[in-house]
């Protein structure tokens, strides 16, 4: 029998954007997708300012905390305290192939350690009663993704892990930046589907180059899940169509009244706690993506939103530019 999982859909865990204003955002385009914060290293979680560094709305349920490390017990230690903030899942990455990873031993470095990444998801599902889920590549450099991906895949299901997302791509530590690795190393999504067929009986999605719902909803004739990176980000919109086509939910019209009304609110709340209305637009930009009036919109949010002073009524005016008339929630 599979192993319950209820959230077929994600956005992944993306450094630098995906924060708690990004996250607070993506909740009122949809109310089951699964939302990750940014990768946080263990020890910045045990030894930093933890408000700062977890902190989030009670609305952005069912949210998963994205932790960095190699060391079982600072992990485990960081994982109890990301449960006991009140997040829903604790995710391991195995895939961020950033020099700062590298030359703290986590990330996609764990690609090479398999045994070492066991031994880590054992650490932390014996810590924590909540998911214990894993991120990975399908290898890292000359690695053969053949073995390499199932040895990572039996260790760390082996050790309880409930869920693997797949990032269908092999990670360069030599010789490609971190934005390279998001792009040129090409897309192996069968590689992914022959380690589903492997391993029936365990929740498996796939990450990587997934442009639209309809590209998801292919994916999960093979796999469990399907992970919504850039696209998620860079047309939020997108979002807004997630719960009717994969949840059950009603098909109807999107209530673009109510997300400016609750962003307005929102971002309100954060400039009466010393933030910048800039903080939380910055993730808004693309999200009439199509649209008659996006230009302008978009000009609102990345101008005069950052002006010293901006408040509230810069997003509404940056919401009215916008011509919502027949076809913005199909364009949404």
């Amino acid at each position: 029998m599979l192993k319950t999982q209820k959230h077929t859909v994600a956005v992944a865990p993306m450094m630098d954007w995906t924060d708690r204003h990004c996250r607070y955002f993506h909740r009122q385009l949809t109310s089951h997708a699964l939302l990750y914060t940014e990768m946080v290293v263990a020890d910045a979680v045990i030894q930093g300012a933890r408000e700062r560094l977890l902190g989030f709305d009670d609305v952005e349920h069912p949210v998963a905390l994205q932790l960095g490390g190699s060391d079982p017990e600072k992990l485990a230690k960081a994982a109890r305290i990301g449960e006991a903030f009140g997040y829903d899942e604790i995710n391991l990455n195995v895939g961020c192939p950033s020099d700062r990873v590298q030359s703290g031993t986590f990330g996609a470095c764990l690609m090479k350690v398999p045994d070492l990444v066991a031994d880590c998801i054992a650490a932390m599902k014996a810590a924590v009663a909540i998911p214990v889920t894993v991120k990975c590549r399908i290898g890292v450099d000359e690695q053969d993704p053949e073995p390499a991906l199932d040895a990572l895949a039996n260790g760390v299901f082996a050790a309880g892990a409930d869920t693997l997302w797949v990032h269908a791509r092999k990670a360069w530590l030599e010789g490609l930046s971190p934005k390279e690795n998001r792009d040129i190393p090409p897309l192996d999504y069968d590689r992914v589907y022959r380690l589903k067929t492997k391993s029936p009986n365990e929740f498996i999605g796939i990450n990587g180059g997934i442009q639209s719902l309809e590209e998801a909803l292919a994916h999960l004739g093979h796999v469990d899940g399907a992970m919504l990176g850039r696209a998620a980000y860079h047309t939020p919109g997108i979002l807004a169509g997630v719960d009717a086509a994969f949840y059950g939910a009603k098909a109807e019209a999107f209530d673009f009244a109510r997300l400016v009304d609750a962003m307005a609110d929102y971002a309100a709340r954060h400039i009466e706690r010393g933030g910048r209305l800039g903080h939380v637009t910055r993730h808004m930009v693309g999200l009439f993506h199509g649209l008659p009036g996006a230009r302008r919109y978009r000009q609102i949010l990345s101008t005069d939103a950052n002006r010293p002073g901006a408040g509230p009524d810069v997003l509404k005016a940056a919401f009215a530019a916008v011509e919502l008339g027949g076809g913005a929630a199909e364009a949404a």
